[in-house]
């Protein structure tokens, strides 16, 4: 396993490498918020095993990749850019692309603005959403109301928050979003209370995150900082109008999905609508499943069967 730094067009990327080698397919592995690229511990190595140029990047705004001071150089547009750079510096004509959290819909974003790129996508936890006629944040206020986590993402008392103790909030975050006691977190904050003050404390990594993992995201977020990954967050007003030209436009490459039941995407009042529409939004869907008492960190949650349905989609493709 390699770790090095790619300069792409605008920005320095930090990833991490497994199974390079000529005529080996490239496999892109993108994380959420607030991960890193070893959020993908599990299955960069077995993907490896099986003949694949396996690489998990940093995001734009985490960990040892750069992070710009505009918000709107986190838009739709720049990561979905990031993606079609990073494909080319790893001197490859094609990728499959997984993403998870927000990286579900980099994936799903690659794949419709350049499916002359992305021989297969995979999204977990979030399904594939064609631009439509509102953002995000309006969308969760319509239906689970204007006090949700991401509205407070929206300013920089998130920041300042999540910055003052990452420890503490990435416990906080990790456990509350958890599937392994059965009753995760809705991540609606009550008016006026922080995400620190409505969830609840955790001393504890959950029983699937070692001691070591959760020391490795602690360093990285102190040295970091939380604002890039907030940023992400911080433009779903603009990526509407600049995602308005694909309006209407299927998914044209073969597709999979893959979500916990537990998972607080799924459970948001119409997105099990959304995933049961993959089919009419994404024509060459190979597969759809939903892993009982799995929450929201699926790849980490239960990483033997991840990694086992990856290999499936990848074998399929």
């Amino acid at each position: 396993m390699e770790r090095r730094g790619l300069q792409l067009d605008s920005i320095t990327m930090g990833v991490v490498e497994v199974g390079a080698g000529a005529g080996r397919p490239l496999v892109i592995l993108l994380h959420g918020f607030p991960e890193t690229a070893d959020s993908w511990r599990h299955q960069v190595q077995p993907l490896a095993d099986s003949g694949f140029h396996v690489v998990a990047p940093d995001q734009r705004g985490f960990g040892a990749t750069s992070a710009p001071d505009d918000v709107a150089d986190y838009s739709m547009l720049h990561l979905v850019g990031d993606v079609v750079s990073l494909i080319g510096a790893l001197g490859a004509s094609e990728a499959v692309v997984v993403g998870h959290d927000w990286g579900a819909p980099v994936a799903w974003n690659t794949a419709l603005l350049r499916p002359d790129l992305v021989r297969g996508v995979v999204g977990m936890s979030v399904p594939f959403l064609p631009p439509g006629p509102v953002d995000i944040l309006t969308a969760l206020d319509l239906t689970v109301g204007p006090h949700h986590y991401q509205r407070w993402f929206q300013g920089d008392a998130a920041t300042e928050e999540l910055d003052a103790d990452p420890r503490r909030g990435l416990l906080a975050f990790y456990g509350a979003l958890s599937g392994h006691d059965g009753d995760p977190h809705d991540l609606v904050l009550g008016e006026g209370r922080s995400l620190l003050d409505a969830l609840p404390a955790v001393d504890e990594p959950p029983p699937w995150m070692t001691d070591e993992h959760l020391d490795h995201l602690v360093e990285s977020f102190t040295a970091s900082g939380f604002r890039g990954g907030l940023n992400w967050y911080r433009t779903a007003v603009i990526n509407q109008p600049l995602l308005r030209p694909w309006t209407g436009k299927l998914l044209e490459v073969p597709a999979a999905f893959i979500t916990g039941d537990l998972d607080v995407v799924h459970r948001w009042p119409g997105m099990s609508d959304a995933e049961a529409l993959l089919p009419a939004f994404a024509p060459r869907l190979v597969r759809s499943e939903v892993l009982e008492g799995c929450g929201h960190w699926t790849a980490e949650e239960r990483p033997d069967e991840v990694t086992a349905f990856l290999l499936d989609v990848l074998a399929a493709l």
